[in-house]
């Protein structure tokens, strides 16, 4: 059975000034997917999550997630859709709780049984002993946890993954290629932005690949990793 397509995008451009972050870029993440986004620094990949959750408008393009144009929405409203992301920094507030953290992530559902959900969530990447301490006081690693879990507790439709692997021990990013193929058992779509080029290969169903601004390649792993101008303006570049 053919796969619903859950985020299209179309023709995107985005400029700062003179700079062109997103040129023409066009491809769709489809639903039920773990889909891998590679390319070298500056290539606009969090540029292009920026605009996909609405952090920054578009220059021109259109973004649909299914039938509804999400392009020029506010970020609130692109969230409240079901879109959901993360961020490379691991924003959490540092003021509250690990617990108050992640169950911050959903409004929607009565206390007891959201800080049922978060505590095994926490349990999931061997943090459950950690939810009274203050997320200001998180190592790197653990506030990417966080920010994952607060995301993943929302029960979004599309979760964007920006660099979730970033400052990561093997360990850890075991724990977090876990998560991800949690993600999708729970129906979750993942889009995930990393420049751990053996980990998104292990992880993604099918990957596409941006080099200044534009899109040069996308398939499957195995076809990517073969792609001659993905192993010159990136793949090659890590060996």
């Amino acid at each position: 059975m053919e796969r619903g397509k859950t985020l299209k995008i179309e023709g995107v451009h985005k400029s700062f000034g003179r700079l062109q972050a997103l040129k023409n870029v066009s491809f769709t993440i489809e639903e039920g997917r773990i889909h891998g986004i590679i390319g070298p620094n500056g290539s606009g990949k969090t540029t292009l999550f920026n605009c996909i959750s609405g952090i920054i408008p578009l220059s021109s393009g259109t973004i649909y997630f299914g039938d509804t144009e999400i392009s020029g929405m506010r970020a609130d409203r692109i969230a409240n859709l079901g879109i959901r992301r993360t961020f490379q920094a691991g924003k959490v507030a540092p003021s509250l709780t690990v617990l108050e953290n992640i169950m911050s992530g959903n409004s929607s559902k009565k206390e007891k049984p959201l800080e049922k959900e978060a505590m095994e969530l926490m349990e999931s990447v061997g943090m459950r002993n950690s939810a009274d301490r203050w997320a200001g006081d998180l190592a790197w690693a653990e506030r990417q946890f966080v920010q994952i879990l607060r995301a993943i507790i929302g029960k979004p439709k599309i979760l964007l993954l920006d660099e979730p692997v970033s400052g990561m021990t093997a360990q850890e990013i075991a724990l977090v290629v876990k998560l991800i193929r949690t993600i999708k058992t729970m129906g979750i779509t993942a889009a995930v932005v990393s420049h751990d080029i053996k980990m998104l290969m292990d992880t993604a169903e099918w990957v596409t690949v941006l080099n200044f601004g534009q899109k040069i390649a996308e398939g499957t792993p195995e076809a990517i990793k073969r792609d001659p101008l993905v192993m010159e303006a990136y793949l090659g570049t890590e060996e």
